[in-house]
């Protein structure tokens, strides 16, 4: 009794947390603690703007609303790859403009007012994307449609009008601190009359000189040492050098999936056991959808177009013969070609078009007031086909669809060429299950034999006969490696390593490849440590040492000579001319700094030297020098603006170096 007694006196705060917490786990759903975990877990952020932590359900919802944005400006709700990266990638700027610029443009002094966000919407001061989105007929900004759009976006019960209109204003608003700020960057870069003078008088001297080089020379490095306390030293003046990302080095073996001989044969016998009903079918489209890995294409094709797909199929379609072809094997795949149709059709077509289906002088006098706009098959609008077989300055009416109907007129046309309709039976082989299985199996030897071990790994693949595939610094917003896409996950599996020297199992990508991985290094995000810069910075330092030994060796060789013939003949070189040295040769590819610079500042007849640069050492003589005016006011103040330019496209970078933003969208998409 005593002894519970003593537990239940200095362990009753414990044990009433412990059986809390029990009670709470019964009581509330697993999954509602899991997301409080996450939510509370820097694990499961995307990212942190200028302090601000972004979620990833708050950038989530973020992008849902950029993808209906996104539906309504283009009328279509189908997205690929790269639209959905676009929008993400517009939902994350949203963020930094949000959480940093303007805070940065308000710190600055800058604001945009109520007033001034009315004057770029409604007012007098209308802004492009408002004018380029609300166009009467002729193609000028109607503020008629505006309002009419404002008044529907307040009756809309979904709301999406309503986001629209929000997203516009906020984009417009954005805008107008970027404009003030560059504005502000802009003239905030002053360049004194002082300045422009030295920069003019700088490019307008020019220097011919003679002179003598000694290219740098291999050093051991018992003469050039250098000492891990110069490398340390080094690593702490230049730090922010060694700046770096995140990544991984891995190492990896690609077991492709690909049909074996047996079934290629297999496939070729099922191809042509449905060749006949593809040469003699009525319903071509119905055939190629059920048999076909091409469906069937209205498109017309010029001579040439079908050695894309294949060259012998481009050579029977367009050799003047009809009906198809035979089946010809181009590796595992099979084609054969029908010719469908034959016409005589241009290239381009430049047509004019207006809204409306009705004819009359108001509409066509409309039609004829509008800008024309070229088109070919594959840059056209859906409906406009029937233009390419029209008769110059002939309105029809066309219907396009989700837009209505249109009056169009074919304003003129190039050369009408010879083009064909051709449907095309494509079919590759597959890898059998047989096949599959066997490729799995050779990728789990490997991944058996590792154990998990880099050492096993290396081991393995020797013994097995295979290729491993070093990666170096695999960013964490990798999503290709060897050719093959999507191996987002071998990405993933690769950061989820905290140690290296780790070995993944098996990974199958797309469903035909398999991948065994080794973890052989990591680099954190922050400064390299000084053992992974060392390599580098020894490299620099034994440069330098070596420029000055070199130099020193030189120095003792001529001393007392005063020709630099003489200095040449004593370094077994010859004496080199060059002609208009200017300090300006500094931004020359191929010219030595240092050589420039000691050539801008030595004295006129008198042999310099030697002077340590970057592809050798230099012993000169500066023969003369002459002032010309072909370096103008006008090129200096253009250098000058090109340099602001420079700086102002770097503004956002430093910007986010500054705070520190932390960028980690890569981790989930």
């Amino acid at each position: 009794m005593a002894v519970l007694e003593t537990i239940r006196v200095k362990f009753g705060i414990a044990i009433t947390v412990i059986i809390a917490l029990a009670l709470l786990s019964f009581i509330v759903d697993p999954n509602t603690l899991s997301s409080v975990s996450q939510a509370m877990s820097s694990k499961y952020d995307v990212g942190k703007i200028n302090g601000k932590t972004v979620s990833y359900q708050d950038f989530q919802a973020d992008v849902d609303t950029y993808t209906v944005i996104s539906e309504l400006m283009t009328g279509s709700s189908v997205r690929g790859d790269q639209e959905t990266k676009e929008i993400r990638n517009q939902a994350w700027q949203a963020l930094i403009d949000k959480y940093l610029f303007i805070k940065n443009a308000n710190a600055a002094g800058i604001e945009v007012g109520e007033q001034e966000l009315i004057d770029l919407t409604t007012g007098a001061n209308v802004s492009p994307i408002i004018a380029q989105n609300f166009m009467d007929e002729n193609g000028n900004f109607s503020k008629e449609y505006l309002v009419q759009f404002v008044q529907s976006a307040k009756d809309d019960e979904t709301g999406r009008l309503n986001t629209l209109w929000n997203y516009m204003q906020n984009v417009i608003r954005t805008q107008q601190y970027y404009t003030k700020y560059a504005a502000l960057f802009a003239n905030s870069n002053v360049q004194s009359p002082l300045m422009l003078a030295k920069l003019i008088e700088e490019n307008n001297v020019s220097s011919n000189v003679d002179f003598v080089m000694v290219p740098t020379s291999f050093v051991a490095d018992s003469v050039a040492n250098v000492s891990s306390n110069e490398i340390k030293n080094y690593y702490n003046a230049h730090k922010d050098f060694f700046k770096q990302n995140a990544s991984r080095d891995i190492e990896y073996v690609l077991f492709q999936v690909t049909p074996s001989a047996k079934d290629v044969a297999e496939a070729k016998d099922a191809y042509l056991a449905l060749y006949e009903e593809f040469t003699t079918t009525d319903n071509m489209k119905s055939f190629l959808l059920r048999n076909s890995d091409r469906p069937l294409s209205n498109y017309w094709y010029s001579a040439g177009e079908l050695n894309t797909v294949n060259a012998a199929i481009n050579e029977f379609v367009f050799s003047g013969a009809e009906g198809s072809s035979e089946m010809v094997q181009d590796g595992d795949t099979f084609y054969a070609a029908r010719i469908m149709a034959s016409k005589m059709i241009p290239d381009e077509i430049e047509v004019r078009y207006a809204p409306g289906s009705e004819m009359n002088d108001s509409t066509l006098a409309v039609l004829r007031d509008a800008e024309p706009m070229t088109m070919t098959q594959s840059y056209m609008v859906p409906g406009f086909e029937p233009l390419f077989e029209a008769k110059v300055g002939t309105p029809i009416v066309v219907d396009v669809p989700s837009y209505g109907k249109f009056l169009a007129e074919l304003v003129s046309s190039s050369e009408p060429v010879l083009k064909k309709q051709v449907a095309i039976y494509e079919k590759a082989a597959l890898p059998s299950k047989e096949t599959y299985n066997n490729s799995y199996s050779e990728a789990n030897a490997l991944a058996v034999q590792s154990a998990g071990k880099l050492e096993n790994f290396q081991a393995a693949v020797e013994e097995l006969g295979l290729v491993s595939h070093p990666v170096n610094r695999m960013t964490e917003a990798s999503e290709t490696l060897g050719g093959v896409e999507n191996t987002k996950e071998i990405t993933r599996w690769a950061f989820d390593q905290k140690k290296a020297g780790k070995v993944s199992d098996i990974i199958t990508i797309n469903q035909n490849y398999f991948f065994v991985v080794a973890c052989t290094g990591i680099h954190k995000e922050g400064y390299a440590p000084v053992e992974e810069a060392a390599a580098t910075i020894k490299s620099t330092l034994k440069a330098d040492k070596v420029a000055e030994i070199q130099k020193a060796e030189i120095a003792k060789k001529i001393s007392g000579l005063n020709s630099l013939e003489s200095i040449a003949e004593a370094l077994g070189t010859t004496v080199s001319h060059s002609d208009d040295i200017t300090f300006s040769s500094l931004m020359s590819q191929g010219s030595d700094p240092a050589f420039v610079g000691a050539v801008s500042a030595a004295e006129t007849g008198k042999i310099t030297g030697p002077v340590a640069g970057t592809y050798g050492v230099y012993v000169f003589r500066v023969n003369s020098r002459e002032t010309g005016s072909y370096f103008t006011e006008d090129d200096a103040k253009a250098s000058e603006m090109q340099l602001a330019q420079r700086n102002a496209q770097m503004l956002m970078y430093v910007m986010m170096d500054d705070a520190d933003v932390k960028d980690n969208r890569a981790r989930f998409f």
